[in-house]
């Protein structure tokens, strides 16, 4: 183990002791790094540091959003047999962490254990579905067999690793580019317990949850940073030495869980902290900008979508209060009638949020799809503000007994969600001053509580966000509005045209045909109002005037899932 400076280490103690070191980045935000495995990552906080501590075959060149550069491939492949081959030539001389050299066996375990393992609770089931034809895992499908999952990545004699797909999938390079896609470090894997990469043991594995695995405590990845100590605040890591790309600039990175945003911000402003989950458009505005030593880059490309969830199955009495529709309380289907959620639609007030959360830097969009991406359908009705709309529906929806009796509704944000909470208090301001009868009840929770929370069901509403794990239409359309889609637990919405709609674009090459499919769905989607579709604001970041590489020019939203728009070792400070 490296001597760390003793400033740094005094660093990872405290949220506020000193300026961060010139060799150090040090990061603060809101939430807990749930999972330092890439199998079972699939939250922007852990995601940012597994990006850094392992690799990918392949991922976005500079800013750019549809190029691609090789990482540890040595060289971007191309399609053969009719889209449904990809045969990769792996770079030579990349050491794991561990010491041991990285082979084309461990590229092949890599994914043989996403196939494996893959769960709902991670990203694997978009790679499923590519390489095997369904999302889900040999416990849901009883047709996954060792053979088909062998057949789908192997390596030949030659050392090439080989994907073979049943169909193709244009989206299929763009999937591998996610950040969950670093290449494991097999003998390392297995000699910790986990999963052998054998036929013998693999049903043993198939759907395990993977989030507290010993690959998460003890990670060995090919990338420019290593984990060097974890707890459950801070996780300190430092530059391997031995990295094929050369030696970071920064030795050091620390990532530190600060749950209020005032302190988090007075670090920021002192210097301790180089990086911040900054909160809303209004908070860097207000606190941050133009102050000594501050840099803001703004009017960055945004590859996310935020709405307000209404979940039309409820499976948590708990969460219902009464149960019933009593005004103290609402029934578990309470969403399920199109007349309530449309009467939530038009009570909020999207032109306030635009005008104060996000400072008119915003555009209110019709679909949840970035507008920037294809098939983004711009002549789709919206909602508006519109108080005596929402008061028809409401006294409409079964048979005037809402309106008669009232309800009360539990609605929660995650810590440090600033522009959720904000949403969720203007939309209650409105609702309530609707009927008297009419409660929202607000709580924050902690991620780690509600991303379990929500694909078990047991939230009412919240407000959620997606960013796009690649840069296709379809990881937002399928992944918000298919009945086999990632959110549906979270809001039990299904319409059948629209899960047909999806089915075919996915398997649409012509892009006109696939945008007219879309904007079937975004229509349909208006009319029966699944979600509240929150306006998109272009991103703004504040950096330390000091530190070099993130910048506009070099933006993308695609890594680190938009915090920092590039990765660790391409930043230094001077």
């Amino acid at each position: 183990m490296n001597r760390l400076l003793p400033l740094t280490l005094a660093l990872l103690g405290s949220a506020a002791l000193a300026a961060a070191p010139k060799d150090t980045l040090v990061i603060q935000q809101a939430a807990t790094v749930t999972t330092l495995d890439p199998s079972a990552a699939y939250d922007t906080f852990s995601l940012q540091i597994i990006e850094n501590v392992y690799e990918t075959l392949w991922s976005y060149k500079g800013a750019s959003l549809t190029q691609m550069t090789p990482l540890l491939a040595s060289a971007l492949p191309t399609y053969t047999d009719g889209g449904k081959t990809l045969v990769v030539n792996l770079r030579k001389g990349v050491k794991f962490h561990s010491g041991n050299p990285m082979t084309c066996a461990d590229a092949q375990y890599t994914y043989r254990r996403d196939l494996v393992t893959n769960s709902a609770e991670s990203a694997n089931w978009f790679i499923s579905d590519a390489l095997l034809g369904t999302r889900d895992n040999a416990k849901q499908d009883k047709t996954i067999t060792w053979a088909r999952i062998a057949g789908a990545v192997s390596c030949n004699a030659g050392g090439q690793l080989v994907f073979k797909l049943p169909k193709p999938d244009p989206a299929f390079m763009a999937k591998m580019a996610f950040g969950g896609m670093g290449v494991l470090d097999s003998k390392w894997a297995a000699k910790q317990g986990e999963w052998n990469g054998t036929e013998a043991t693999w049903r043993d594995w198939v759907g395990k949850d993977l989030s507290g695995s010993k690959l998460s405590a003890q990670p060995s990845g090919t990338g420019a940073y290593q984990l060097l100590r974890r707890d459950a605040d801070n996780v300190l890591l430092r530059a391997f030495p031995e990295y094929w790309g050369g030696k970071p600039a920064l030795a050091n990175v620390i990532m530190q869980k600060v749950g209020e945003l005032a302190v988090r911000q007075q670090a920021f402003l002192r210097g301790d902290a180089d990086l911040i989950e900054a909160g809303t458009r209004t908070n860097v505005e207000a606190q941050l900008k133009g102050k000594p030593g501050v840099t803001v880059l703004d009017n960055l490309p945004s590859a996310g979508a935020q709405a307000l969830f209404m979940n039309n199955n409820i499976k948590s009495a708990s969460a219902l209060g009464s149960g019933k529709l009593d005004g103290k309380g609402i029934p578990a289907d309470f969403f399920a009638s199109a007349d309530v959620r449309r009467a939530f639609a038009y009570t909020f007030d999207y032109d306030e949020y635009m005008r104060d959360v996000q400072r008119g830097k915003a555009v209110k969009r019709t679909m949840l799809l970035p507008d920037t991406f294809p098939g983004y359908s711009k002549g789709t009705r919206t909602y508006k503000y519109d108080p005596a709309q929402a008061q028809a529906l409401f006294k409409a929806a079964r048979n005037g007994e809402i309106w008669k009796n009232g309800f009360t509704i539990n609605a929660n944000y995650r810590t440090g969600h600033i522009a959720g909470q904000v949403a969720l208090e203007l939309l209650k301001r409105n609702v309530e001053a609707l009927n008297p009868k009419f409660r929202i009840n607000i709580v924050e929770e902690p991620w780690s509580e509600q991303s379990k929370k929500l694909q078990a069901s047991q939230e009412v509403m919240l407000p959620m966000g997606w960013g796009a794990d690649y840069a296709d239409p379809d990881n937002f359309m399928y992944t918000f509005y298919s009945s086999g889609g990632f959110f549906y637990p979270t809001n039990n919405w299904k319409d059948a045209d629209v899960d047909r709609w999806l089915e075919q674009a996915r398997a649409t090459v012509d892009p006109v045909a696939r945008a007219g499919l879309y904007k079937q769905v975004a229509d349909r989607a208006y009319q029966q109002s699944p979600f509240i579709v929150l306006p998109a604001e272009t991103n703004i970041r504040p950096v330390r005037s000091n530190l070099q590489g993130a910048s506009a020019a070099t933006y993308n939203p695609m890594r680190s899932f938009g915090f920092t728009g590039t990765l660790w070792r391409e930043l230094s400070k001077k």
